[in-house]
């Protein structure tokens, strides 16, 4: 009988090529992904992972090698993460939400030499293909529509020599053996690449390597709390999209645990407590702003979450509100988690004895992971006592390698093994964590992060704007909206719905501001800078913490 049992007389694997081959034989019937109706036992995904990895060899795809992949998730979206990590290749999600440029700029800042696009993109794909030389074949994920005469396009001449096939990912990878490859890399060896934003520049690549998919949770093992735990029939629920150090850790780390992850392509509120109900969903990875849409559904009763034990949910605290609606409705235990793709994610946790309403230690980020160690500095680095406010670090096993390609960048935010997050914050007697700033300018839209910059440059460019300021306001739902300070030219006018529009196609939907607001001029110090930290707080006020 298949009851997860593992043998602790064989060495634990530490890569996740050896994670997924041993669950191949522990647990080879038991499914590994759910996915639209779809099921992929663990040994399916070991076998065609094995015929992927073989099928990126066969391509040129060396070790270190970029592999983009540009789509929602499916199982072929962890089949190709498991490919990569056999052959040693790194694999580069990309936020399908992202514009062209903004796609181009992955691509081509990662040196991105195979890209895995789902059909509909494969216009931008082919566009992409002529201005990003290294970019060898992009090969679609799904079948060509037999009545879609109209779908080669761009695509076809992506790089000389290189067609796309109309077969699709099933038919590339066929005739590949299913046999296992020699070992690829060691626990240190990169095997993802995530890109966030940041705030003086366009989005840096955060270069992960396996270590960074076991080490929080084999403190947690350890330290035996359970906080983020795992049972052999566990059904847990994708929420965050693997583009995010996030959803890709929390999918990882289930296949490490053995149970079966159920992936959703597009977190829709209503197709999501239908799942909960069909699949008997029992824990999950969510943002604070989809448990709100999935408590709106009018199907949302306590019948509808009788299977759900836990929910982990990240990107912003939890409301009291909302978490007293989540308790009375669900029923179930929840858990907070801070970190950031530098941290590997997982550094902090608000454990599910803290989520009481009306419990002070709700406002807080929790305390630090078992084997994860957590200090406030002053300006100078100097730890600082519990209650003063300073600078927020984290040194934990599971972070970075470092930005690909920005050494620079990688000094600046690991510093002696520790990961400065740019947050503000305070640590209390029992080191719980409470923020109460940003240090730098990102706005975090419902786990998204936004950077000011380029949506102010983006704006810069409609001729009645003279120049314009970008912050983040307090938003009920999202956590953070994106508030937009605007300078008029001389003689001009633009109402905020025309701004609205121009951005449209120029920057990811989720980037556009949600509120314009006209000033004669724009704060700044004496050296001309503009302060974009007084124009924020003006929307903060009045409120305890500057950060939502």
């Amino acid at each position: 009988m298949d009851d997860g049992t593992v043998t602790e007389a064989r060495p634990r694997p530490r890569t996740l090529a050896g994670v997924i081959a041993r669950q191949a034989v522990d647990r080879p019937a038991h499914p590994a992904v759910l996915c639209e109706g779809r099921t992929t036992t663990y040994g399916e995904l070991h076998r065609e992972s094995n015929r992927t990895a073989h099928a990126l060899r066969a391509a040129g795809i060396g070790r270190g090698a970029r592999v983009a992949y540009l789509g929602k998730e499916s199982e072929h979206f962890y089949e190709i993460a498991l490919a990569c990590a056999k052959s040693g290749a790194v694999l580069v999600p990309v936020n399908w939400r992202l514009t062209s440029d903004e796609i181009a700029h992955i691509l081509r800042d990662s040196d991105a030499e195979l890209l895995f696009a789902e059909r509909e993109r494969l216009a931008v794909a082919g566009r992409l293909g002529k201005v990003l030389p290294r970019l060898r074949r992009v090969v679609p994920l799904d079948a060509a529509d037999p009545g879609d005469a109209a779908d080669s396009g761009d695509a076809g001449d992506l790089a000389e020599g290189h067609g796309h096939g109309d077969a699709g990912f099933p038919a590339w990878k066929a005739g590949h053996p299913a046999d296992g490859l020699p070992p690829a890399g060691g626990p240190d060896d990169p095997v993802a690449q995530i890109y966030t934003s940041g705030t003086t520049g366009p989005s840096k690549g955060v270069v992960l390597a396996h270590r960074s998919f076991f080490g929080v949770a084999e403190g947690i093992e350890r330290y035996g709390c359970d906080w983020v735990d795992w049972r052999p029939d566990d059904r847990c629920l994708i929420g965050m999209p693997g583009f995010h150090a996030g959803g890709l850790s929390y999918a990882l780390q289930g296949f490490v645990a053995g149970v079966t992850m159920v992936s959703t392509p597009v977190f829709v509120a209503q197709d999501v407590l239908r799942l909960i109900g069909d699949l008997g969903i029992t824990c999950g990875l969510v943002t604070p702003a989809m448990l709100q849409m999935l408590l709106a559904e009018p199907r949302a009763t306590p019948a509808a979450f009788r299977t759900v034990r836990k929910i982990i949910y990240g990107g912003a605290p939890i409301s009291p509100t909302l978490l007293g609606r989540c308790l009375e409705t669900m029923g179930c235990r929840f858990a907070q988690i801070y970190g950031s793709s530098e941290t590997g994610n997982f550094a902090t946790c608000l454990p599910p004895e803290d989520h009481v309403p009306d419990s002070p230690r709700l406002r807080s980020a929790g305390r630090a992971y078992p084997g994860v160690e957590l200090s406030v500095v002053d300006e100078h680095g100097t730890p600082l006592p519990p209650g003063e406010v300073g600078e927020v670090r984290v040194r934990t096993p599971a972070r970075m390698l470092g930005y690909h390609g920005q050494p620079e960048a990688t000094r600046a935010v690991v510093r002696d093994g520790w990961v400065h997050m740019g947050d503000a914050g305070r640590l209390d007697e029992d080191g719980y964590l409470f923020l109460c700033d940003r240090l730098n300018d990102t706005i975090i839209v419902g786990g998204e992060n936004v950077y000011p910059v380029e949506i102010e440059n983006a704006l810069a460019a409609h001729p009645a704007v003279a120049e314009t300021a970008v912050v983040g306001a307090p938003d009920e739902r999202w956590g953070e909206a994106v508030h937009a300070y605007v300078v008029l030219r001389t003689g001009q006018r633009a109402a905020p719905r025309e701004l609205m529009l121009s951005l449209k196609g120029r920057i990811a939907d989720f980037k556009i501001p949600t509120a314009y607001e006209f000033m004669a001029e724009l704060p700044r110090n004496p050296n001309g800078k503009v302060l974009r930290r007084t124009l924020r707080d003006r929307l903060w006020q009045g409120r305890e913490r500057k950060v939502n």
